[in-house]
């Protein structure tokens, strides 16, 4: 099967998309973007492929008349095993690294101890790691980094204080270790960790027994030939990409195409990602016909957010739901992010409520934004919102409200896929230039 692919380097995340010939979707990944651009874009695509695989496997199984009518709990099921199968691979990779800086002669005398107090850790943290992936579980974060770093921490301190050693010796084999790991190429492989995933779900569930049955078609979907025949890549970090400029698309052209072929009638897009906001025009073919991007700073954008939540010590995705529970929206005067911290604690001293505070943020974000929207032309009809804080509700709020206020009303647009917009478009200027 040909495949083509679209890499979005952004500054906070990279995304990959996996097309078909057809112009479907088969695979979406996305991962935390990295000093190492060639290693977070090969893992976008690592994940995107494994994703693929999962869709392949959904065609697979509809025919099976042991799962009639459960196909997407077990494939959730199932795709909870393999996300766990993957991060104790990648644990167990984290923990040998770790345990061989012990030996690097930085801890003369200590070594024993240092490393016996390391392997106490990792056994704790994989005793308490499949709990994450179970049914229902809450995690603040999906990626390696940040999952296996809020466990290490959580158990380092107490493994640190029995052994009589500091804490903050372990956590700095912990930093260093990580960086070493995170910029690995994933393995290529990703067979034993379904089939693994396979047995244990099929011990655990009420599929007991079916392991055999399930097998042909998991071995089917994982035996089909996926071959790469043209990627293409864009984003903030484009430059840096380890591929020729005829494989490099402007992000610009990437999200006004991709909200085209996500929305056809869509004329207007609002792209918000972590460094930039970036409003398109495009016309009826999702052709760009003007733009207009914020100046160097990130002001307004998903790197303030992020700097507001440490601010509250919150975390990301919970700036939204406490700004929808204000009574009332704070005035605020600055969007820099250099200066917010300053003024939200003046807010704070004055006596304003956290929830109204988080309400003039994302007020006044979107007042920027809206700025921006005005000099690339206006809304027209249809308007689409992408980007990461297209996922955050009082955004969301803020914009349709100052939207009508401004425009009247217009048509909305806002996918789930949206953080895939740019890597979507660079997915198929990837087919368009084998067609052509």
């Amino acid at each position: 099967m040909r495949t083509f692919v679209g890499i979005d380097l952004g500054s906070t995340t990279t995304k990959a998309v996996l097309m078909d010939e057809n112009m479907e979707v088969l695979g979406r990944g996305i991962t935390n973007s990295r000093s190492n651009y060639g290693t977070a874009s090969a893992v976008a695509k690592h994940e995107a492929l494994v994703n693929a695989r999962f869709s392949l496997l959904r065609r697979g199984i509809a025919r099976l008349p042991l799962l009639a009518g459960r196909e997407e709990a077990f494939l959730s099921d199932l795709e909870r095993g393999f996300r766990l199968e993957q991060f104790l691979d990648e644990l167990e990779d984290l923990e040998e690294t770790c345990i061989a800086a012990t030996r690097s002669g930085r801890f003369v005398g200590r070594e024993k101890a240092v490393a016996d107090a390391l392997e106490e850790t990792f056994r704790r943290v994989r005793r308490e790691a499949p709990a994450l992936f179970e049914p229902g579980a809450r995690r603040k974060s999906d990626f390696f980094r940040d999952i296996a770093g809020s466990l290490f921490m959580g158990h380092a301190e107490e493994v640190a204080k029995e052994a009589g050693l500091p804490y903050d010796l372990l956590l700095n084999v912990y930093d260093k270790s990580i960086i070493e790991v995170e910029n690995r190429p994933p393995a290529d492989d990703i067979a034993p960790k379904f089939l693994r995933a396979l047995d244990r779900l099929a011990a655990s569930s009420d599929v007991a027994g079916a392991a055999d049955a399930l097998k042909a078609p998991v071995r089917e979907a994982l035996e089909i030939p996926l071959e790469e025949t043209y990627l293409v890549g864009t984003g903030y970090g484009r430059v840096t990409l380890p591929f020729s400029k005829e494989h490099i698309r402007s992000e610009i052209l990437c999200h006004g195409l991709g909200a085209h072929i996500m929305y056809p009638e869509t004329r207007t897009v609002l792209d918000i990602g972590g460094q930039d906001t970036k409003a398109i025009q495009v016309d009826k073919n999702g052709i760009v016909e003007n733009f207009q991007m914020n100046d160097r700073c990130a002001a307004g954008c998903g790197r303030y957010l992020g700097y507001i939540a440490d601010e509250m010590n919150m975390g990301l995705h919970e700036l939204g739901p406490m700004a929808m529970k204000a009574t009332r929206t704070v005035r605020i005067n600055s969007t820099c992010t250099v200066f917010a911290g300053a003024e939200l604690r003046d807010r704070l001293a004055l006596g304003e409520k956290r929830e109204d505070i988080m309400a003039g943020l994302h007020r006044a974000i979107i007042l920027r934004a809206m700025s921006i929207l005005s000099r690339s032309g206006g809304v027209q009809d249809q308007f689409t919102f992408t980007g990461g804080v297209a996922k955050n509700e009082a955004a969301v709020r803020e914009l349709k409200n100052l939207i009508r206020e401004n425009y009247g009303e217009r048509v909305i647009n806002i996918n789930p896929d949206s953080i895939y917009t740019g890597a979507l478009g660079a997915a198929a200027f990837a087919r368009r230039a084998v067609e052509n």
